[in-house]
């Protein structure tokens, strides 16, 4: 499998990167919205500690970045590329992997609105 050059990657192509271990997920939203329900194996760096916890992400896998609906992992996926990683956001965030038909975790859990962020 290869990795697309786009910078955004549909949700079912970004599990099927998840499942090789091709990619590395990184949930870049808050605490509560990532506690509410979440993909399993994800990696949780909330945004506004992504600068200072970058370390933690493996620069030698490609890194999907994803928050509700794609604004916040667009805009750091943005980031990281211009820095030189192998950066992506999933098109549409854990929204649109909900409405795909793919898992969250835990069972019932549910896409949190974020409170005072910009969707």
């Amino acid at each position: 499998m290869t990795v697309p050059e786009e910078q955004e990657i549909e949700p079912t192509r970004v599990a099927e990167l998840a499942a090789s271990g091709e990619a590395e997920l990184v949930d870049v939203r808050t605490p509560g919205e990532h506690e509410a329900g979440r993909i399993a194996g994800a990696r949780h760096i909330p945004f506004d500690e992504l600068t200072a916890r970058s370390e933690e992400i493996d620069r030698s896998r490609t890194v999907v970045l994803f928050c509700r609906g794609g604004g916040r992992s667009g805009a750091a996926a943005q980031a990281f590329a211009a820095s030189g990683w192998r950066a992506h956001s999933m098109a549409g965030g854990l929204e649109h992997w909900v409405e795909q038909g793919l898992p969250i975790e835990p069972e019932g859990g549910h896409v949190a609105r974020p409170s005072g962020l910009p969707e």
